[in-house]
């Protein structure tokens, strides 16, 4: 079993590797604006998985994903003589879609809170169907409760014949 943060390191260390290759070594046309986000490395140290966020639109993604497979047996042998292991590790790019995730949340947020502001506009304007206390009793019938509770009760001193 590998030691889980020896498996950290080596996929930090992973990403920063093909991180520095990507700009410094690939000269593919194709290749976009590329930011290597994240590598994640299985604990065998066999597999790694190198996510990338690209900017600009499906063109430019889909282009830079074709470099990247172009380039992946460069970037495997670089890996590999850098971290010094037995055998290299297989990579797989996978495209982050980490921005598509938050502006769907945001759109998502945006919609609850113009929900919620419309609900609280609705419930300003809002009246009772009935009245405003249905629990609340008469003064009138108070003071007859009161009157009998002291009809009830004996009087204090106790009973002497």
């Amino acid at each position: 079993m590998t030691d889980p943060a020896k498996v950290r390191r080596h996929a930090e260390r992973v990403r920063e590797l093909v991180a520095s290759v990507v700009r410094s070594q690939i000269k593919d046309p194709r290749l976009g604006m590329i930011t290597i986000t994240d590598a994640r490395i299985t604990a065998d140290l066999r597999d790694a998985t190198v996510f990338y966020t690209v900017l600009g639109d499906a063109a430019a993604q889909a282009g830079t994903a074709a470099a990247l497979e172009s380039a992946k047996g460069m970037l495997r042998s670089t890996v590999g003589k850098a971290l010094g292991l037995r055998h290299s590790p297989t990579l797989t790019f996978v495209l982050d879609d980490v921005q598509d995730q938050v502006k769907h949340i945001d759109d998502l947020l945006a919609a609850a809170r113009n929900a919620d502001a419309e609900v609280q506009r609705i419930a300003a304007q809002a009246q009772y169907a009935g009245e405003a206390q249905p629990y609340r009793l008469d003064e009138d019938d108070e003071d007859a409760e009161e009157t009998e509770d002291a009809e009830d009760t004996p009087p204090a001193g106790g009973d002497r014949r």
